[in-house]
């Protein structure tokens, strides 16, 4: 399927996913300065203080109506663009022949430059062509290095780097005391999409490339709409302006921190959709807008992957992964902590989500995997549909939450309009009647029936059976250690178990899936 098919399939699972925002919990405004839910009153377009127009064009690029050179000012063009090298030997970097370019391919682009803070409205089309903020090597501490860049009906397409690029603006984040809890209302990189636009980036990647002489990183960015500072994007007033992301490796990626307010995002990937890639300190932030990431197109990749923290406030997400391996809809390296908003995530892996979540919500393990284009709803017990959506590609693994998720309640879950079984975190087998559900994770409960579940389940993933296996040998080999002589096991256990653990598992006969992770 080439890129504009998938382009057009995921605008269709996106009147799906709309239908849904409802459901969404009002955004937060206490994470960057203009936040949005993606929807709201009928506003006058917004006036951007000291506000300039790119117009892009194959035949030439203008500033404010007069044609862009090369050389110095504002906003530069040119040919000069970071790519993979063809032809070099492994001092050069990482990359296989698979990620080189040709000389004559980097030379075709054209490579918008803006080399000052400002606010900067862009419109048109480079066929072939990238944006390139860069504000010099001491911009990363410089308050006033920030770029705003308001896409109004822009289309760019990069094929041997990413669509856009954010090199040097500020950096806000505090990367001593990392934390989920972050304000990038300050940050150096800020994209707005502009209501009632329809904005497309088809980009690539640049393998990784030595500093000359070492193995240092000089060069490395993964994804098709890129930052290498902390990032916002925020919708307008209405929240109608959409931004098409598509990468043939990842697509929405920042170095640090990404903060999401607003818009309508449709991104596809062969590998992440969105990643935020400092180890134990990115935070990616959902406070509003509507999301449709179809990720994991090639071998593998998370819907959306953060190294650090992943914190859904509002909006609406839905995030599906590689339907091979062991991928997950919503990944994080520390914690995913939801708070509002409504989020349908597919794959076939889980990550814990936080106890300190603020919303409940549900993780599904099925006993038969969802084919691809198959028809999944969720209802609760009184017959209403809570979630109904098209699986864009195979999943075993759903994580499903919204303000109607309950402690305790009942759900029924349907594919193609059959009910179908499932494990859930709330410890029970579901299928006709359906599972309790909103149960947030603690510690993880080996249920009896396990072995039997793992003889009869079907369509069961590897990855997914080979750690349950696990679990269940670590379970027979405590069960037969000896305790250690002059102790009492009886008396020598606590009076109060900690919150979250039970004394014995459930009795429904059945296995059980708790909501742990699996690395």
């Amino acid at each position: 399927m080439d890129a504009k098919k998938r382009i057009l399939s995921m605008i269709l699972i996106s009147s799906l996913v709309l239908s849904l925002a409802a459901c969404g919990a009002a955004a937060s405004e206490e994470e960057t300065a203009t936040p949005s839910d993606g929807g709201g009153a009928v506003e006058e377009e917004p006036a951007y203080e000291g506000e300039r127009s790119i117009v892009l064009s194959d035949s030439g690029v203008t500033l404010d109506g007069e044609e862009v050179t090369a050389g110095s000012g504002a906003v530069t063009v040119g040919n000069d663009i970071v790519y993979y090298e063809d032809g070099r030997d492994e001092s050069y970097g990482e990359g296989t022949a698979e990620d080189e370019h040709s000389a004559e391919e980097a030379a075709s682009h054209t490579v918008v430059s803006i080399c000052e803070p400002g606010t900067y409205r862009i419109s048109g089309t480079l066929s072939q062509g990238q944006i390139a903020i860069d504000l010099g090597e001491d911009a990363e501490d410089d308050p006033d290095a920030v770029v705003t860049l308001i896409l109004d009906n822009a289309d760019v397409t990069c094929t041997v780097a990413p669509a856009l690029i954010f090199y040097n603006v500020y950096e806000c984040a505090d990367t001593e005391n990392p934390s989920y809890d972050v304000d990038t209302s300050s940050a150096g990189a800020n994209v707005v999409i502009a209501d009632g636009s329809e904005n497309s980036f088809t980009g690539s990647y640049v393998a990784r490339i030595y500093e000359e002489g070492t193995t240092d990183k000089l060069h490395k960015y993964d994804g098709a709409f890129y930052s290498k500072m902390t990032m916002n994007v925020s919708g307008e007033a209405e929240g109608t302006g959409v931004l098409n992301i598509s990468g043939d490796n990842e697509g929405l990626d920042t170095e640090m921190h990404l903060t999401i307010n607003g818009g309508v995002i449709n991104i596809e990937a062969a590998n992440d959709g969105i990643n935020t890639n400092e180890d134990n300190v990115s935070v990616t932030t959902i406070n509003g807008g509507t999301l449709t990431i179809d990720a994991g197109l090639g071998a593998e990749g998370d819907g959306i992957d953060s190294n650090g923290w992943l914190v859904i406030n509002g909006g609406t997400v839905f995030a599906s992964a590689c339907a091979e391996g062991g991928d997950s809809g919503i990944d994080a390296t520390l914690e995913i902590i939801i708070n509002g908003g409504t989020v349908m995530a597919l794959g076939n892996m889980f990550d814990t989500v936080s106890a300190d979540s603020a919303q409940e919500y549900l993780t599904l393990t099925l006993t038969q995997s969802v084919e691809a284009g198959s028809a999944v709803e969720l209802t609760d017990s009184n017959g209403n549909a809570l979630f109904s959506f098209t699986a864009p590609k195979a999943a075993s693994m759903l994580l499903l939450s919204s303000p109607e998720i309950v402690s305790d309640a009942q759900y029924t879950l349907t594919v193609d309009g059959e009910e179908r079984e499932y494990s859930s975190d709330g410890g029970m087998m579901g299928g006709p009647g359906g599972a309790p559900g909103g149960m947030r994770g603690g510690f993880m409960e080996i249920p009896e029936g396990l072995e039997s579940y793992l003889e009869t389940a079907e369509d069961m993933p590897d990855e997914i059976r080979s750690w349950l296996e696990g679990l269940l040998e670590q379970q027979n080999t405590f069960r037969d250690m000896e305790p250690p002589e002059g102790m009492d096991v009886q008396q020598d256990r606590p009076e109060a178990l900690p919150d979250g653990v039970r004394e014995t598992p459930p009795d429904s006969g059945e296995a059980a899936l708790a909501d742990s992770s699996a690395e």
